[in-house]
């Protein structure tokens, strides 16, 4: 195997065809648990590979190189092996700054809310902190120390936040009834962005939307963090264009 994707459950997953549009190459999809996930990376048999949820954190102590950007927020999305050397990046990065700016989202001077704990969410920490938001605070099913808190607490001293970024993958198929957050008393909302690209539009995001804020999901995010893990595994420059065109055409195949 050359290039592909591991993760815990990724029958979900459009980043075979996203991968395989974007450059003519084979991407393969490879689901592994605990076990088979310690075989694979030491075995190395890739040339690149994209890594999602749960293994954005794990697989660091495989690596024998971090990207600066990548060690800064704690998670790894993307690997290149350089004769048996392992080196991590962090795309999402990419992907989730040029969601904020291709819809035309401000966050600075503003309060945001980043709902989930994990990889992603340390990466949208990363992100907001890049496009200079006033203040930023980490909600947590099990908050953890004096940086993250309760929902609880969120909805009783926080529900005056104007940007709102859900990184949990409450809400993802096959469970689309459920979301992370009730809006309706967070009267100062101006925009929700939820990393979700399947379904294409989560109910947190329609609750937005039927609310009068802005909202948008993932699918964008996915498509540009692809782009940027394609130019290190080949060592290439994509045109940014690609993002929007490969995005159109899952669109119209969603």
């Amino acid at each position: 195997m050359r290039y592909g994707l591991i993760g815990g459950k990724l029958s979900h997953s459009y980043s075979k065809y996203i991968h395989e549009r974007m450059v003519e190459c084979e991407y393969d999809l490879i689901p592994l648990n605990e076990d088979e996930f310690d075989v694979f990376m030491k075995e190395k048999v890739f040339t690149g590979i994209n890594v999602t949820i749960p293994y954005k954190e794990k697989v660091l102590p495989y690596l024998d190189e971090i990207d600066f950007l990548a060690e800064k927020i704690g998670a790894v999305n993307t690997i290149v092996n350089k004769n048996g050397r392992l080196k991590g990046y962090n795309t999402d990065f990419y992907g989730l700054l040029y969601l904020f700016n291709s819809n035309n989202i401000k966050v600075e001077h503003k309060k945001c809310l980043i709902l989930g704990a994990g990889g992603t969410a340390k990466t949208a920490q990363a992100v907001i902190e890049e496009l200079k938001a006033e203040e930023i605070i980490t909600v947590s099913r099990n908050p953890m120390g004096e940086k993250e808190i309760s929902y609880d607490e969120c909805y009783d001293r926080h529900n005056d936040a104007q940007v709102i970024v859900n990184t949990t993958p409450v809400g993802m198929y096959p469970n689309m009834d459920a979301s992370p957050l009730d809006l309706t008393t967070f009267t100062q909302c101006m925009a929700v962005i939820d990393v979700i690209f399947n379904p294409i539009e989560t109910r947190l995001t329609k609750q937005a939307k039927n609310l009068g804020i802005t909202a948008v999901t993932g699918l964008p995010m996915l498509v540009a963090q692809a782009k940027q893990a394609e130019e290190y595994f080949r060592d290439i420059k994509l045109d940014e264009a690609i993002i929007d065109r490969i995005t159109k055409e899952l669109l119209k195949r969603i």
